[in-house]
């Protein structure tokens, strides 16, 4: 599979120069986010600690599929890739003051997320999804049965905003990761977090195997963010129309059992 992706990428990062080759004599602009880029040799995502989108391998290097996506659009503008852990709640500041270029993390396209952002169209699907012990899910199926729980939320997330939305009562801590070790601790109640996430991190052979997942309270999709007038914006949606003409987007999605919230 890796062989495939390999050339597949190949195709892409040729397509890439050629665009960059037809590009030659012009001057860039003066705010250009890609001139940037290029001129610092790196581009530097912001993440957190959210598998299966980005998460660390036993060698402590960053892995899953927006971590992959985002190696190859750094390789399709000739640099470096380089992942940053940032607090959810600051994300916005951090992208405003140079401290990342974007942020690619399984990050919900909400209304306040567009307001800040110029973000990629987007591509993949996901919901919020409630998360509780096994032994009491069956008496939670319902928006209306959960709202006599105590919830923990990552601060800044759509899971966050869910919460507000249904009128849960919640406690807010620093990632989504913490929020299902609140319910494992039995601190809190119950978690709202990505159902991707939840795919990956709960259930039999995980380190969360008496937690399960009951009712998904909305359907939202996932997008990349960049600052305002960043033209990176658009270059990324070159890139990602690229990936799905060669069939990348797919194999490495497969590759972290995704591929079926792909946006096709």
């Amino acid at each position: 599979m890796k062989k495939r992706i390999a050339l597949a990428l190949a195709v892409v990062l040729l397509v890439a120069s050629m665009f960059a080759f037809a590009g030659c004599g012009k001057k860039p602009a003066a705010n250009s986010d890609i001139e940037y880029v290029k001129e610092k040799g790196t581009l530097v995502v912001g993440i957190t600690d959210f598998a299966p989108m980005d998460y660390q391998d036993k060698d402590g290097n960053w892995i899953g599929f927006d971590a992959d996506m985002a190696a190859a659009f750094a390789s399709s503008l000739g640099v470096e890739v380089q992942f940053t852990e940032i607090d959810w709640d600051n994300k916005v500041l951090e992208l405003n003051n140079k401290s990342i270029d974007c942020v690619w993390n399984g990050m919900t396209l909400t209304d306040e997320v567009t307001a800040a952002m110029d973000c990629s169209k987007a591509y993949c699907r996901n919901a919020q999804s409630v998360v509780v012990n096994a032994k009491v899910a069956d008496k939670y199926t319902t928006e209306e049965a959960c709202k006599e729980l105590n919830f923990a939320v990552e601060k800044g997330s759509a899971g966050k905003e869910q919460a507000e939305a249904s009128g849960f009562k919640f406690t807010e801590v620093d990632t989504q990761a913490k929020a299902l070790l609140e319910v494992k601790s039995g601190n809190c109640d119950a978690a709202i977090i990505d159902k991707l996430m939840a795919g990956a991190m709960i259930g039999e052979g995980t380190d969360y195997a008496d937690l399960v997942t009951t009712v998904d309270l909305n359907a939202e999709e996932y997008g990349v963010g960049f600052r305002k007038g960043s033209d990176l914006a658009k270059e990324i949606n070159t890139f990602f129309d690229s990936v799905k003409t060669t069939g990348v987007d797919v194999e490495i999605a497969t590759t972290y059992g995704v591929q079926a919230a792909l946006i096709k």
